[in-house]
């Protein structure tokens, strides 16, 4: 299992990083590479699905996900059910110093392609935690623009 763990602080309220980060069909505007869809009726809340595609043209990744956990304007986690990504994520907003909220990132991956996987997430993990840190940053400044 591979771990990463990405934060930023955003200069805005919980609740206002809270309501940014779960509008799932926005997340495109900051996440780099990434469009994402709700599937079913049900935007929010547990059990909710969606499905993040993540890449350019044959090279892109599809993420079918489920909401598991729905604590907010604290908490949102994801079971990541695609044949390529798979494990858990979440989000997670506190309250920081000066009216302003932190953001952490969570992944929890099941590595595919056995000792392959291994060895490439090993490779490839500087440049994965690259992306989050700089879509975080994108997101932060997406809030604090008013989104």
């Amino acid at each position: 299992m591979a771990e990463v763990f990405v934060a930023a602080l955003v200069d805005a309220p919980v609740e206002s990083t809270w309501a940014a980060v779960t509008d799932w069909e926005r997340q495109g505007e900051w996440m780099l590479g990434t469009s994402v869809r709700v599937l079913g009726d049900s935007p929010a809340g547990g059990g909710a699905r969606l499905e993040a595609r993540t890449g350019v043209g044959p090279l892109a990744v599809v993420d079918t996900m489920r909401i598991t956990a729905w604590e907010p304007p604290h908490r949102c986690q994801v079971a990541h059910l695609g044949r390529i990504v798979r494990g858990s994520a979440a989000f997670e907003v506190e309250q920081a110093a000066n009216g302003r909220s932190r953001i952490l990132w969570s992944e929890w991956l099941e590595l595919p392609f056995g000792l392959a996987g291994q060895y490439g997430f090993l490779l490839g993990r500087p440049l994965f935690e690259a992306g989050v840190r700089l879509s975080l940053q994108r997101f932060a400044r997406w809030v604090e623009a008013g989104r």
